[in-house]
């Protein structure tokens, strides 16, 4: 009787003395946990750049910070705008539009991620919507701002599909896009054979991720910007970030067959390739006439030619993860007055800026000659930082095949042997043109550059004169400066 009657007082005893610590434990959490707190954020506002209707914009964070010793509940987070706010939250991986009794440990933080969609509007200039995040603890009610700056927009957007090609619109025959609003292309956008795009100036083409403007078979591509508005052709994302990445979105691609196409005045940007040109390699007349443009930041190639015949003037062609230049497959070209500056800094380059090639091969390993009948640079600055000190490349297939190039008045950077005459004529080798500052891309010549009064005047006055530089200043009668921009 007293074994039974001690296990009882034993048993007894222990839940009295669970229940104790149970209580205690309990009232310790309690005394923990503090709503009445002053909460600390990274960002008291968030601003998204410029985003176009229905794209959205990149994900923005910030973060709540809990600075005390104590666990922090907040009783409510909240979208003010609700279902009809243009932004969404996700707190900590949970997506919604409120949260209730949330707890950030003692010296811990939380994050909440926004993004805003745009939705389409009347409205074609840029406008602000706006919202805020409400937190609701027991001292009272914080808040975050949420600013977008959005805008209204043509769409191309692909209404044909097929298993073997990617999905394409077909822009209607012989259109003209004005500057009223921006252009955004999604998948390919498809000028068809015998029809004409015009671009007029101040127009601005944005390319969703891979978009592709394609100028197809008998097609012509016309781009007539001006100085003061030239025509621009970048990615869709326009927040501050996304301002000189490159590889944003696929290319111009003027086919083969395409004809009499013209780019005047005009910024290429960000893309994979700026201009893939391609022809059947029996037209009398050019593929491509370009000039005043500048093509940048491409994560593949400024210009890829194949087999194209291309006239370009007072042109710049800068940072490249690849080639600036590639005229492959043979061709016919002339380049006067164009700086090729290629300045990548993304990752180790050893291609070099300018290529010519007059080869390819197919995939059965079989070689294709294609004659290079001309390729001809006067006045033009071939320089930049490859690893190798290598920015002319000249790839021509060992057996046969024209190859025929002149470098005339120009300056550039090569380890090749520069002392024929045929090949290299009045060239200067080697020295740093001494741009203004590339590294923020100004390409414009310092008072100390070797390019100043070295060129030829009359280069610049073969077929069409070049009587305006990049910056639409007048060129020197006498001896030209060497590159796109004459100095003043």
């Amino acid at each position: 009787m007293k074994k039974i009657f001690l296990q009882i007082t034993t048993t007894l005893i222990g839940i009295v003395l669970l229940s104790a610590i149970l209580s205690q434990t309990s009232c310790k959490k309690d005394d923990s946990l503090f709503s009445d707190a002053d909460l600390k954020f990274s960002s008291d506002t968030l601003m998204f750049d410029t985003v176009f209707t229905s794209v959205g914009s990149t994900t923005r964070i910030f973060k709540i910070y809990n600075t005390y010793d104590k666990t922090v509940r907040i009783n409510n987070i909240s979208l003010a705008g609700g279902n009809a706010s243009f932004f969404r939250m996700n707190i900590d991986g949970i997506p919604s539009l409120s949260q209730n009794n949330i707890e950030i440990p003692a010296n811990d933080s939380l994050f909440v991620f926004v993004k805003v969609t745009i939705d389409p509007t009347s409205v074609n200039s840029p406008f602000v919507v706006s919202d805020s995040i409400i937190f609701e603890t027991d001292k009272g009610i914080q808040k975050v701002q949420l600013i977008a700056w959005g805008q209204n927009a043509y769409y191309h957007v692909p209404d044909h599909f097929s298993a073997n090609f990617p999905a394409y619109s077909i822009i209607a025959c012989n259109s003209t896009w004005v500057n009223d609003k921006p252009h955004v292309i999604y998948g390919y956008a498809v000028v068809d054979s015998e029809c004409t795009l015009t671009i007029l100036e101040g127009t601005r083409v944005h390319f969703h991720n891979n978009g592709v403007l394609w100028i197809y078979k008998d097609g012509t591509l016309n781009v007539n910007g001006t100085h003061a508005d030239p025509v621009t052709f970048q990615g869709d994302r326009l927040e501050q970030s996304y301002k000189d990445i490159p590889g944003q979105w696929g290319k111009i691609w003027l086919s083969a067959g395409s004809k009499n196409n013209v780019i005047d005045w005009a910024i290429i940007k960000n893309a994979f390739i700026g201009l893939q040109v391609d022809t059947l390699g029996n037209s009398s007349s050019s593929t491509l006439t370009i000039s005043n443009t500048i093509i940048k930041n491409m994560s593949g190639a400024g210009i890829l030619a194949q087999g194209s015949k291309i006239d370009a003037t007072n042109c710049l062609i800068t940072n490249c993860s690849q080639y600036a230049v590639a005229l492959t497959i043979g061709g016919n070209y002339n380049f006067r007055h164009c700086t090729i500056g290629n300045y990548w800094s993304y990752t180790t380059r050893k291609t070099p800026s300018l290529l010519l090639n007059n080869y390819y091969k197919d995939i059965y390993e079989n070689y294709h000659v294609r004659p290079l009948t001309n390729a001809y640079f006067g006045n033009c600055i071939i320089y930049g930082t490859n690893s190798e000190n290598e920015e002319l490349g000249r790839d021509s297939f060992p057996v046969a095949g024209a190859f025929s190039y002149k470098f005339q008045n120009c300056l550039i950077k090569t380890t090749v042997n520069t002392s024929n005459v045929n090949y290299f004529l009045n060239c200067i080798i080697n020295q740093d043109p001494s741009f203004t500052d590339y590294s923020n891309n100004d390409y414009q010549l310092s008072s100390n550059s070797p390019g100043i009064n070295t060129g030829n005047s009359a280069i610049s006055n073969m077929w069409t004169p070049i009587l305006m530089d990049l910056n639409n200043n007048p060129r020197t009668v006498g001896n030209a400066d060497i590159g796109a921009y004459e100095m003043q």
